[in-house]
């Protein structure tokens, strides 16, 4: 083992132990005491942060996020599969997918009527209460578009940014998985039961809301947005499939189709000027909507699409990826004079201001995650994508080889971005550390 592969098990073991505690945290209890509100999970929640914070100055995310917990859920699979956790946090997933079913009975009448909330509520919190009206349509899948709820299963009557349909559709690609590739799973009829109900029902809702304009994954802008279309068009080309193993081939047909078209529209989100897959939709209200985001990166990796349009092969997300690095490259102090074989460090977007707007690990990860996935692509003898490279594509990729960083390159104007990039790709590679590791590509 390499002294890499080496670093990368040991902070894989402890990431995972770390993340394990955000699932089923019974342990904790989380006073808002503005709101009158004692918080404590229950079994099968996903914290988004275990740091019981309020606003002091750390945000309070003491919430189960439908995205967080659908993406930390995957995350425990692939940890399992890996051998970074311990086999007895597979009960985790049931405990997961009884909570996940449980929010369907969920009723937003009842539950005014019984917690009597506005008169717990301290006067200077009344502001931030989402109306009555707005609490008493939750019910049923309804909750599906919520974003959040409290980590003990009741609603969240706080404002946020509503709806969010990313959720469902990641819920369904993480349960698609589980099971496709945890085979235990199938011992087990009535769990088997639950997660067919809860897939046939994630599934439903995607369809049914795939027109609809939400808020994107930073919770800031309302649209359509790259993200979450392309994990809809993920959910229903991998849920057509299954569907058709599992009696439902009319439902598999209408689901295929609305995928291709997802996909033919998420086409419509390259900005040919500027070279990249914008992150939201241009509107006739909004010409300024399509932005360089690192949401475009992560909604490719969440959706696990290693080859074909909008994948690590696709020259145009290839792209979209080398712009934020150009841009965070010049834009960040911390990444000027970094030694050679360091990539620089990125944020989500430009202008970004939320808490400083700095750099931020987690898009730095999903780069080194994207070329990790790209360069076990083209060890297998994956092509990139050809055909669709227009003359004004940019061309570049960049590799961080063991001792120099290669320059940024470009391909001269008119040429065929896919076929002038492969052989440079497949040197890169062949030069880069690829780590066995499980991926959450389609198998």
């Amino acid at each position: 083992m390499s002294a890499l592969e080496e670093w990368i098990a040991v902070q894989a073991r402890f990431a995972a132990t770390r993340m394990l505690r955000a699932i089923s945290a019974t342990d904790l209890v989380l006073e808002r005491t503005g709101f009158g509100q004692r918080v404590v999970p229950a079994p099968g929640s996903v914290l988004a942060s275990r740091v019981p914070a309020h606003y002091d100055p750390d945000p309070d995310y003491f919430f189960h996020w439908f995205r967080d917990a659908a993406i930390v859920i995957d995350a425990l699979r692939v940890a399992l599969a890996a051998g970074y956790a311990e086999h007895s946090a597979v009960d985790h997933f049931p405990e997961f997918v009884q909570f996940s079913l449980s929010l369907q009975a969920l009723a937003g009448r009842e539950f005014l009527q019984r917690s009597r909330l506005r008169a717990r509520v301290q006067p200077g919190f009344l502001q931030y209460l989402r109306s009555d009206a707005e609490l008493s349509a939750l019910s049923g899948q309804a909750i599906l578009g919520d974003t959040r709820v409290n980590a003990d299963g009741t609603p969240d009557f706080i404002r946020w940014s509503r709806p969010q349909y990313d959720g469902p559709a990641l819920e369904a690609i993480t349960l698609l998985r589980w099971w496709q590739q945890v085979p235990e799973l199938h011992a087990h009829p009535a769990l088997q039961t639950s997660v067919s109900e809860l897939i046939r029902t994630e599934l439903a809702f995607t369809l049914a809301h795939l027109h609809d304009a939400s808020s994107d994954i930073w919770e800031e802008a309302s649209g359509y947005h790259y993200y979450t279309q392309l994990l809809q068009a993920e959910a229903l080309g991998r849920g057509a499939e299954w569907l058709e193993h599992t009696g439902g081939r009319e439902r598999a047909a209408a689901q295929r189709s609305a995928a291709a078209e997802t996909l033919a529209r998420l086409d419509g989100f390259w900005d040919r000027s500027a070279g990249f897959y914008g992150s939201q939709e241009r509107s006739a209200a909004d010409d300024s909507a399509p932005r360089l985001d690192i949401a475009v990166v992560l909604g490719v990796l969440h959706a696990g699409r290693i080859t074909g349009s909008h994948s690590v092969l696709d020259p145009k997300t290839q792209a979209t990826l080398t712009a934020l690095e150009e841009f965070f490259e010049a834009r960040y102090p911390i990444n000027r004079d970094r030694p050679p074989g360091h990539a620089p460090t990125l944020g989500r977007y430009p202008g970004d201001h939320y808490y400083g707007g700095g750099a931020w690990f987690l898009a730095t990860l999903a780069a080194a995650e994207f070329y990790f996935k790209l360069a076990q692509a083209l060890h297998g003898g994956a092509m990139p994508s050809c055909g669709r490279c227009g003359p004004t594509h940019r061309r570049t990729v960049r590799f961080q080889s063991n001792s120099t960083r290669p320059p940024v390159r470009r391909a001269p104007p008119g040429t065929c971005h896919g076929a002038t990039r492969h052989s440079s790709l497949r040197r890169r590679a062949g030069n880069w550390p690829v780590v066995p590791l499980q991926t959450q590509s389609r198998q």
